[in-house]
């Protein structure tokens, strides 16, 4: 069995990254619990990927997907995580 050909470029980490992030934060329009958005963004990016970025390689489009979902999580985490830390060394600073 031969692995396929995947190449990560521009699209992969300005393009299709940050687009499923804004995809899945759409959704927290709706009233859906918060456990499912890892979930919904892992969709996402298996859609993004097989059927925009990977259409022509069904395992290429899976496998990239899986990382575009897997990134999105990360990069909300991270600014989630950073955002909060500012937020209470702020406050911190002021209630001294």
């Amino acid at each position: 069995m031969n692995f396929p050909d995947i190449h990560t470029n521009f699209w992969d980490a300005v393009i299709a990254v940050p687009l499923t992030v804004i995809l899945t934060q759409f959704f927290k329009l709706f009233p859906i619990p918060r456990k499912y958005f890892p979930t919904i963004a892992t969709i996402i990016g298996f859609l993004i990927s097989i059927f925009i970025s990977h259409r022509h390689d069904l395992i290429a489009g899976l496998f990239m997907g899986g990382f575009y979902g897997t990134a999105a999580i990360g990069v909300y985490s991270s600014l989630k995580t950073t955002w909060l830390a500012y937020k209470r060394k702020r406050n911190k600073k002021k209630n001294q």
